[in-house]
């Protein structure tokens, strides 16, 4: 069967808003969402890393994860680049070192500040597990 090129290109015509329509509803299908409210429950049995909140499209720029160390054990020596970081002690007991700086305390309710482009490690110096939650977010100064 063979279409006269009028009428193939009225089918054409007809077709392409029809065609507009479906690229734009797998266009905004595919788009990132904005952020939403949210609760996240923390699992008290959990060791090592959990991830919390990993970015777009469920927060802005800010980052977080739910982290128990053992005793002895530390996360390792890292820089959170152009991020800042704040780590909430929930239990246990450790230390922040920091690059060039001081070695913080850190116990049960503390919560500690880490600026961009620092490098810093976490230990746990306690007999029992550290578990802390951390938030990192890009720094961005206020004008």
């Amino acid at each position: 069967m063979t279409i006269a090129p009028r009428r193939a290109a009225t089918i054409v015509r007809a077709a392409i808003p029809l065609l507009v329509i479906a690229l734009l509803g797998a266009t905004s299908a595919a788009a990132p969402q904005h952020p939403v409210p949210t609760v996240i429950q923390l699992d008290s049995a959990a060791s090592g890393y959990t991830p919390l909140l990993t970015g777009a499209p469920a927060t802005v720029t800010m980052r977080s994860g739910y982290v128990v160390l053992g005793p002895g054990q530390s996360v390792g020596r890292h820089s959170t680049g152009r991020y800042e970081e704040e780590i909430i002690v929930l239990e246990g007991t450790g230390r922040l070192v920091v690059s060039g700086g001081p070695e913080l305390a850190l116990r049960r309710l503390s919560v500690a500040y880490s600026p961009p482009n620092t490098e810093h490690d976490v230990t746990n110096t306690g007999a029992t597990p550290l578990r802390y939650v951390y938030v990192v977010a890009k720094a961005i100064r206020e004008r």
